[in-house]
């Protein structure tokens, strides 16, 4: 279990970001939903250096 909420977690909450992000622009709430999709991206980037960062320290 430990080793899919490692793989996935990430994966989990860019995708509830991207959710939570249209939700909000659909609701008439453009300027936050923007702010909040910008969140995606960064998320992924962050699980990928940490990914690479953990593979280097081996």
């Amino acid at each position: 279990m430990m080793k899919f909420l490692e793989t996935y977690y990430p994966a989990l909450l860019a995708f509830l970001s991207f959710l939570l992000s249209v939700s909000l622009w659909f609701n008439d709430y453009r300027e936050e939903g923007i702010f909040v999709g910008i969140w995606v991206p960064s998320i992924l980037c962050f699980s990928i250096f940490f990914k690479l960062a953990k593979k280097n320290e081996l």
